[in-house]
């Protein structure tokens, strides 16, 4: 359990700031994350990395020298936001043009997807490479929907020793692709870990037993087994990882390091044995030198490996085994001086710290006043948020304890942290003469900026598009809300998920078919809202049933089964809460 913090909710920038502070001869704090102290020379890419917090050191603890020139950090187990890596991108890049790089979860891949597209706008060449090691996560033919776990630190080693050598963009990105490309993870977990404040951890192993492909999230994996020995666990890892060999890696081959002066036979490799919070140096050690003798004995080369925690899952007691397939240059670029504040490799290599710099940060949204019909609606609107944000409050845990059965169990916190967000930036808006389509875009914005993960970036174009069709000239009529409803479910859909993909889908599309089929009847907004509403209530509840076909979810198959996900409960008791705030006269 985690034993020290303040408020749970500002945990995470809490532990930014004191990162920050520890290091500041590598790191300064800038909007979203963390960009490197020290000057790089105009011109070169800058390797832009990131993901939840809760990994360290993954991710800021890999900014600096010879790695990252940045790091987006969203909240804990929650994806950055499109604004935190946007801000993050744009304080890293000097001259060379941006490459993202993080690993492959829905959440991570909408907010990075739509910075990549704020930095293009802005004259930014921008380039991405999703990292897919996890062998548990996916089968070999769907490699593209493999989650990113531990592999994270040999994409990231090489593409900035890369950047730092002087590449290019496309020569970074190609170096990272193919790094990516020969990379394969596979871990176990003995515990469960537990989020400040939460009574209990989000999910739990039996004594003696351990979850076989957990990931990093609080996915549960894929099975279940007795603990065994310390060899018995390297047997494990090196036989599933050996069953995978990238292509070109499975026969002898001849290379050079690049401080030998003999050829050596045998592929070669890195192994990263990596520790997932709870577990002992000590143990790691002693599963190495298993996993060492394995690959020996199977006619593999190890090179310079790494023991130890370097993509962590918070408190989480567990291991997992990254082989890296290396080439002669993959080989060189993993042997480059790096200097992280966690992670650092070769000689010393002299450094010129940047002027301090203060990014923008609480600056206060513009806001262009609306007509008065717009400013009163502005008010229900306003009143609305703020009643979404005690409903969720009211129903967190809940929405934590069955996103932990068919999710990862960070759907409560993170539309908490939305619903505040959002709420806080609804009432100021209103109160500085916002119309209603202004002050729900505003709202969508820090809903999505705070909360991060595929829920943040979701509430956020939703809210955006209802604010946009209700605009800020006029009193919303039935027929203006029924398009504007329509217009943020089309904003939803555009995500990718379908009706039956047990997501929040599920409960949305019978909420907008009903409203608008009652609007169309001629009924009054109250009637085709609580119609509409209840629509979703059973739609939701029946997403029970369903098979999850997308997100994390997906791993956990027939396990979901029986438990309503919880994005569409989540809109449901949303759609409820709007409802009794419309239904009080004006």
């Amino acid at each position: 359990m985690t034993r020290l913090f303040n408020d749970p909710a500002d945990f995470a920038d809490e532990m930014v700031d004191g990162f920050v502070a520890a290091n500041r001869a590598r790191v300064r704090r800038v909007h979203g994350g963390v960009a490197r102290s020290t000057t790089s020379p105009e011109g070169t890419v800058a390797l832009v990395v990131g993901g939840g917090s809760g990994h360290y050191p993954a991710f800021g603890g890999l900014v600096g020298h010879g790695l990252a020139a940045g790091a987006a950090m969203g909240n804990l187990f929650a994806s950055p936001s499109a604004q935190q890596v946007t801000a993050v991108a744009k304080a890293s890049e000097h001259g060379g043009g941006v490459l993202l790089s993080y690993g492959n979860y829905a959440g991570d891949v909408l907010n990075f997807d739509a910075a990549a597209r704020a930095l293009e706008a802005q004259g930014i060449d921008v380039r991405t490479v999703r990292v897919t090691d996890d062998v548990a996560s996916a089968p070999v033919d769907q490699v593209h929907q493999r989650r990113g776990i531990a592999g994270d630190l040999c994409v990231f080693k090489v593409a900035g020793a890369a950047a730092e050598r002087g590449d290019d963009l496309d020569a970074v990105t190609a170096i990272a692709a193919r790094a990516n490309d020969r990379t394969r993870s596979f871990g176990v977990a003995f515990s469960g870990c537990s989020l400040p404040g939460a009574d209990e951890p989000l999910f739990t192993v039996p004594e003696g037993r351990m979850a076989i492909g957990m990931g990093i999230h609080g996915e549960r994996g894929i099975a279940e087994a007795d603990v065994p020995t310390a060899d018995g666990l390297a047997d494990l890892l090196v036989d599933k990882l050996l069953t995978e060999r990238p292509d070109g890696t499975g026969t002898t081959t001849h290379g050079t390091a690049p401080d030998a002066t003999t050829t050596r036979p045998g592929p070669r490799v890195v192994p990263i044995l990596n520790g997932l919070g709870s577990v002992k140096y000590e143990e790691l050690f002693v599963v190495f030198g298993a996993v060492q003798r394995k690959l020996t004995d199977a006619g593999i080369v190890v090179v310079e490996p790494e023991v130890g925690e370097l993509v962590t899952s918070f408190d989480m007691a567990g291991v997992s085994l990254t082989l890296f397939w290396l080439d002669d240059e993959l080989e060189q670029l993993w042997a480059a001086p790096a200097d992280a504040p966690a992670y650092r490799k070769g000689g010393a290599v002299p450094q010129q710290p940047v002027p301090v710099e203060v990014l923008e940060a609480g600056v206060v949204v513009p806001v262009t006043p609306g007509t008065e019909e717009s400013q009163a609606s502005a008010a229900r609107v306003a009143s609305a948020i703020a009643a979404i944000r005690a409903a969720i409050d009211d129903h967190a845990d809940e929405l934590g304890r069955i996103d932990a059965v068919a999710g990862d169990g960070d759907h409560g916190i993170g539309m908490q942290r939305g619903s505040t967000a959002a709420d806080r930036a609804a009432q100021d808006a209103a109160a500085r003469g916002a119309g209603a389509g202004s002050v729900l875009a505003i709202a969508g914005d820090a809903w999505s900026d705070k909360a991060g993960g595929t829920s943040g970036a979701i509430w956020g174009a939703a809210l955006e598009a209802l604010g946009r069709v209700l605009g800020d000239d006029s009193r919303p009529t039935p027929a203006t809300v029924q398009r504007a409803v329509h217009a943020a479910a089309e904003a939803v859909l555009a995500f990718g998920a379908v009706p039956g993909d047990k997501t929040m889908v599920d409960a949305l599309v019978p909420f907008d078919q009903v409203f608008s089929a009652r609007v169309d009847a001629g009924d009054e907004l109250v009637d085709a809202w609580s119609a509409a509403s209840a629509a979703a209530q059973t739609a939701a509840d029946a997403t029970a049933d369903l098979l999850p076909r997308m997100g994390r979810a997906r791993t956990h198959g027939e396990d979901a089964v029986g438990t309503p996900d919880a994005g569409a409960i989540s809109f449901a008791l949303i759609t409820a809460a709007v409802l009794a705030t419309i239904a009080v006269p004006a």
